[in-house]
């Protein structure tokens, strides 16, 4: 095969428009390492937070290739690598942050950063799953427990985390409540599984909270927006419940906290890959990932579709924030 690739990287942090195609070097495995040849990839917040130099530590070095998803065929293994061969399709979070990413023709990864693709999907739409699936495993599998009949509420549900924590609060016994600012929003959290929606934008905390739980309020609040959505968690969830989250960057009054015994769970699902450490982890979560889509408890959705060489409107969408589900870039 050819030396060369083709990749979509960035000389420095910028607006979208700082994309450019250029050819580079195929990189090859270390021995714990497996290299392939991408399919897809899509995109998450962090994704576009790296490239415009809000999260400087996560950023590989420059030229840097970006994402943190990637589905594709394994064309190359390590030495020390038993659990893949070429052939073998795969999805999985390799890099992106911290480690060069998936908008090339092939990346390179640890093995435990990924896992056997899930036979149920077209293997493109898996490139959707890994960092929300990764998270909302996490969020409420690890941080939380969601029990039988629990009343589990979970905010942005029609976001990329928030829309695979419909399924999966639903999927372990939960009633779910979810939030969405307009109609298309919550029609999708309603096609996903939750037993009601809420329109956050005219409806107070203590109204929801009443409605849905006499007012004793949520066993589990499922934060993956943050900021004022953190602060109201503190008030939707009951005593001695947990609030569990992506984002606490934001400055908050945890006084709730304490005066309710609460518990609080912050995920940082991409920690391993930064580290070098833990990686394994990833892959046994992913492959318990795939056996719940090829169940049908889990189904990413797939709101637009984007080439590669049109990565820099595939974030300008993302960051204007005007879809559900996820965004989809295809290697064509």
């Amino acid at each position: 095969m050819s030396s060369e690739m083709s990749a979509y990287v960035i000389e420095e942090h910028g607006d979208p428009d700082v994309f450019t195609e250029e050819t580079v070097e195929v990189p090859e495995p270390a021995a714990d390492e497996i290299r392939v040849s991408v399919t897809a990839t899509s995109l998450n917040p962090v994704d576009y937070k790296i490239r415009r130099g809000d999260l400087p530590d996560f950023t590989p070095k420059f030229p840097a290739t970006l994402h943190c998803d990637v589905s594709g065929v394994v064309d190359a293994v390590g030495d020390d690598v038993e659990r893949f061969e070429p052939g073998d399709e795969v999805y999985g979070m390799p890099g992106g942050a911290g480690r060069q990413g998936a908008l090339a023709d092939f990346v390179v990864g640890h093995a435990g950063t990924f896992a056997h693709a899930p036979e149920r999907l077209p293997l493109e739409e898996a490139a959707a799953l890994p960092v929300v699936a990764l998270t909302a495993w996490e969020m409420l599998t690890d941080k939380g427990e969601v029990n039988i009949d629990d009343d589990v509420l979970v905010y942005g549900a029609s976001g990329g985390v928030g829309h695979v924590g419909v399924q999966l609060a639903r999927w372990l016994g939960g009633n779910v409540v979810a939030t969405g600012s307009n109609e298309r929003k919550r029609s999708l959290a309603s096609a996903l599984g939750a037993d009601a929606t809420v329109d956050y934008t005219d409806t107070d905390v203590e109204e929801y909270v009443e409605t849905y739980t006499d007012g004793t309020g949520f066993d589990t609040v499922f934060d993956p927006v943050g900021d004022d959505h953190l602060q109201t968690s503190f008030e939707a969830v009951r005593p001695f419940g947990s609030v569990v989250t992506t984002e606490s960057s934001s400055t908050q009054d945890v006084s709730a906290m304490h005066a309710n015994s609460l518990d609080l769970g912050v995920v940082l699902v991409i920690l391993p890959v930064i580290l070098g450490e833990r990686q394994e982890r990833i892959g046994e979560e992913l492959a318990d990932i795939a056996a719940l889509v090829d169940d049908g408890a889990i189904e990413p959705h797939i709101d637009e579709q984007f080439g590669f060489d049109e990565v820099s409107e595939a974030h300008r969408v993302g960051e204007e924030g005007d879809f559900v589900g996820k965004l989809l870039l295809v290697n064509e």
